[in-house]
């Protein structure tokens, strides 16, 4: 298996750059499209435990598009093989404050359609000390 093909870390890559600008600017169609359209996608998010794609699009169409950018770091994006894929990142919030860090980790794999996010988990913790 290769790790990191540079053709596929590229598509990854861009296909998680759409998800981020899209998150950024609340465009809900682009994320419902970009989520695996299965009974078996999950997402785990700072306050909610979604189930399928239904439950995930219902989550997002019904959220305050309100404080939802953000500044992301530390971004590692990992393939492995032609199919498969994972995201993380670190992320800034003006509504967290200073003294939080939100952390995102997707998987994502390739589908007929193309790339989607087969799972995905949100949390939030204190800002870990220096």
């Amino acid at each position: 298996m290769i790790i990191n093909d540079p053709a596929v870390h590229a598509e990854v890559s861009a296909a998680f750059a759409t998800y981020e600008q899209a998150l950024n600017s609340n465009d809900v169609a682009v994320l419902d499209m970009l989520f695996w359209v299965s009974e078996h996608t999950i997402r785990y998010g700072i306050g909610e435990n979604l189930y399928g794609h239904a439950e995930i699009a219902a989550f997002r169409s019904a959220r305050s598009p309100v404080g939802l950018e953000r500044r992301i770091e530390r971004t590692v994006i990992t393939t492995y093989g032609q199919d498969m894929a994972t995201a993380s990142t670190l992320f800034h919030r003006a509504s967290m404050g200073p003294e939080k860090i939100g952390r995102q980790m997707q998987t994502w794999a390739r589908m007929p359609d193309g790339w989607r996010v087969v799972a995905a988990h949100v949390s939030v913790i204190p800002t870990p000390k220096a």
